[in-house]
């Protein structure tokens, strides 16, 4: 017997202000706004929570009271912060969340579902692929940049008072620029006597670990993951990565480093761009998870597996979207008026089919 398919407008009727927003918000000049909206929020969200947690340790240990925060409440932090992103936004967007997901999605997953459907109905552009998803990646890093610039108005007091600290201490100059340093709270700097290559190394392999969890957390035919774990195992992922090598200096993603670098620059100028570091600070992750990706497509990924059910619901909820619906349906009609031959419309449904 079929499973019917019931949309939340069958069972519950919204006011009219939003069903008509929701019509107008399918069209292609509104929609990828929505989608990047969803993006900047579920970073704001996971950053939000990670630096408010970093602020408090870091202005804990300024004012000597080391109890506000800990390592293990920053990494709780992001992990919260995670949960939340995925629950609220990922429906939206796609829940990529991080610059270096964006551009792995981009080289080894094509176009979703519902973007192959988007590009076809409304037509392509010049270069549609690219186009998205450097939407995406803006949307990622500005939804950094105002979560630490929330975090900082609401922690300006505290920020001013311990600045003064630190300068009757004639430690300013010391501290400011370093991990332990106020700016340190919304930027990532090297940790003193740290050398370039070790923290390269560092966050190399951490990104590897994360991106290998990430994308056995998204393969549909991986039975001990299912759908609805996925989110969980990703953020415990990240906070596992925190608390083991978060000090030796971790990025891992490269919307929340160049957003809270630029905030720290906007706040206390230039001297705040972290040098060198920040280079391998903002990149060493996107070709970790490139790499992390090939390595689990070439030795883990198996297409012989079988799909288990909760997947095979995960996919059939997504691809029963109306809207996805009604523009498969439209996108079809007009390849059936422009050819009569069904071997010309195939195309279409290879599109449909095998897009990630």
């Amino acid at each position: 017997m079929a499973v019917p398919t019931i949309y939340l407008g069958d069972i519950r009727e919204r006011p009219k202000v939003f069903t008509v927003w929701e019509k107008y918000r399918v069209r292609k000049e509104v929609h990828w706004l929505v989608e990047c909206f969803a993006e900047s929020l579920g970073v704001f969200f996971y950053v939000y929570a990670g630096v408010g947690s970093t602020a408090n340790f870091v202005i804990g240990n300024i004012i000597q009271q080391p109890g506000l925060s800990s390592v293990l409440q920053v990494g709780f932090g992001y992990a919260f912060g995670i949960l939340f992103a995925l629950g609220v936004c990922a429906g939206t967007s796609g829940g990529h969340f991080n610059p270096c997901v964006t551009i792995a999605f981009i080289l080894f997953k094509g176009f979703p579902k519902w973007k192959a459907v988007r590009h076809v109905a409304f037509g392509p552009s010049t270069y549609p692929i690219l186009t998205m998803y450097v939407r995406y990646i803006i949307a990622q890093i500005f939804g950094a940049y105002i979560a630490c610039l929330v975090i900082y108005a609401q922690y300006k007091v505290l920020i001013v008072e311990c600045e003064g600290l630190l300068r009757q201490a004639n430690k300013y100059d010391e501290l400011q620029f370093t991990p332990n340093g106020l700016a340190g709270i919304f930027a990532l700097y090297l940790l003193p006597g740290q050398t370039m290559g070790r923290v390269f190394l560092n966050e190399f392999v951490t990104d590897v670990f994360l991106a290998l969890i990430i994308w056995s957390a998204i393969d549909p035919a991986n039975i001990l993951i299912p759908p609805v774990l996925s989110p969980f195992i990703v953020a415990v992922a990240y906070a596992a990565a925190i608390w083991g090598f978060g000090t030796a200096g971790l990025a891992a993603n490269s919307a929340r480093d160049v957003g809270g670098r630029f905030l720290a620059m906007t706040i206390w100028g230039v001297d705040a761009a972290g040098g060198k570091y920040a280079a391998i600070a903002a990149l060493t992750n996107i070709p970790a998870t490139l790499f992390a990706a090939c390595m689990y497509e070439f030795f883990l990924a198996d297409s012989d597996r079988v799909v288990p059910a909760a997947s095979l619901e995960f996919g059939r909820v997504m691809e029963n979207h109306k809207r996805l619906r009604k523009h498969r349906g439209e996108s079809r009609r007009q390849s059936t008026e422009k050819s009569s031959s069904p071997l010309e419309d195939k195309p279409d449904v290879i599109m449909y089919e095998n897009a990630a």
